[in-house]
């Protein structure tokens, strides 16, 4: 093993390892959700679309309400702990559903246990970094929850095709125990102690603590978001250029093992160089897919697209994170990540009806240039800002 590797604190191997079993039990039960709504609980179409829309506006909408209690409070495991309990009670109640109105409160639940967990458990990372290995620490987590999201999917197929989807409910249940196994790991990670604060320092910092690099950070990501519609349609766009279901699902996993792959060297360059040109680098790289997305005229051209958008999202999710962190007082950590995470996340579903829209009305070349375009004009901003040195943390 590396030896920057073996430096890697406890605290992120044991985070990296609750990640990767609760999203195996996500992502098993992700594919399956709009099959067991519809062919075994008998719900009509539109219930597919109400109970994934308000599973997610949960999740986005509690991130800022959490990361400010995280904050607030002077914690962060107890958050954490809850997030990955309630995620797992909400697949208990899918599992055990009679009707998709049961359905739609486990998923409800599930989320709401992802949004109180990720603003504090994205803090208690930065806390344990120091901010020369920051994007390393963020790239390995990333890593380990990515490979859960690979090995996810596959469970599902293998299940799909040794039982069949009459078992479907089984399948569910059997999600229940990664999601159980990552609170019992979730559960000896240590407590980061919040920064000491005297009385005469006040109440914690809130928003107002947070530097202008902070909110120009959130505008330039807040445009390329409005082009990042939900993965969704670039599996759709596969499908409408003539890859099999099959294909389509593999040509996913190979995206997802692509991200896995690169999330750790992407974070350790991002330790080495300026986090906003890594992220540059990674706008620049979806915008190119998308534009391939637009133009491509036959399936085969998306076995190259899925891995370099696994690339893309290397060079941005975590790093993201860790330029967030670099960026927030250590007491209000907590609070800028979940503000980022639930402007950022609210900004996907727009653009998801848009894109919806644009692909209506004038077709998926119409949708994939317009998020390409989104990323080109994002990408050129951060560079001007990152050259006029409006996007730097304070101590640099």
């Amino acid at each position: 093993m590396p030896p920057r590797v073996r430096a890697i604190p406890r605290t992120a191997w044991l985070l990296g390892l609750t990640s990767f079993f609760a999203d195996i039990s996500s992502e098993l039960v992700y594919p399956l959700i709009p099959i067991f709504l519809t062919a075994t609980l008998g719900a009509p179409v539109a219930a597919v679309g109400l109970v994934e829309g308000v599973a997610e506006a949960t999740a986005y909408a509690t991130r800022p309400l959490a990361g400010r209690w995280s904050d607030a409070a002077g914690a962060r495991k107890p958050f954490v702990v809850a997030g990955y309990a309630l995620a797992a009670l909400g697949k208990l109640i899918l599992a055990a559903a009679p009707a998709w109105g049961f359905a739609l409160a486990g998923r409800a639940v599930d989320r709401f246990g992802k949004g109180i967990r990720t603003p504090a458990r994205d803090a208690m990372l930065a806390d344990v970094a120091a901010p020369e290995t920051r994007g390393r620490i963020f790239g390995f987590h990333r890593a380990f929850d990515t490979l859960g999201a690979v090995l996810g999917p596959l469970l599902a197929l293998a299940f799909l095709a040794s039982v069949g989807q009459e078992h479907l409910r089984w399948a569910i249940a059997l999600a229940l125990i990664p999601a159980a196994i990552s609170v019992i790991v979730v559960a000896r990670v240590p407590e980061v102690p919040a920064p000491a604060r005297s009385p005469a320092d006040g109440p914690r910092p809130g928003l107002r603590s947070l530097p202008p690099a902070y909110w120009l950070f959130l505008g330039v990501t807040g445009l390329f978001m409005l082009g990042n519609s939900s993965d969704a349609f670039l599996i759709l766009r596969a499908k409408d250029l003539g890859l099999t279901t099959t294909a389509v699902v593999l040509a996913y996993v190979v995206y997802n093992a692509v991200y896995a792959l690169l999330s750790y060297p992407a974070g350790a360059l991002s330790d080495r160089i300026p986090r906003p040109a890594v992220i540059v680098g990674g706008y620049l790289v979806f915008a190119a897919v998308y534009l391939g997305f637009a133009l491509a005229g036959t399936g085969a051209a998306a076995w190259l697209l899925f891995p370099l958008y696994g690339a893309y999202i290397a060079a941005t999710e975590g790093i993201g994170k860790a330029f967030i962190a670099d960026l927030a007082p250590p007491d209000a950590r907590s609070t800028a990540l979940g503000l980022f995470q639930g402007v950022t996340g609210g900004l996907v579903l727009a653009a998801s009806l848009l894109a919806g829209v644009l692909w209506d009305a004038f077709g998926p070349k119409a949708t994939f240039s317009f998020s390409a375009a989104a990323a080109l004009l994002a990408a050129l901003l951060a560079a001007a800002l990152l050259a006029g040195g409006r996007l730097r943390p304070a101590s640099l």
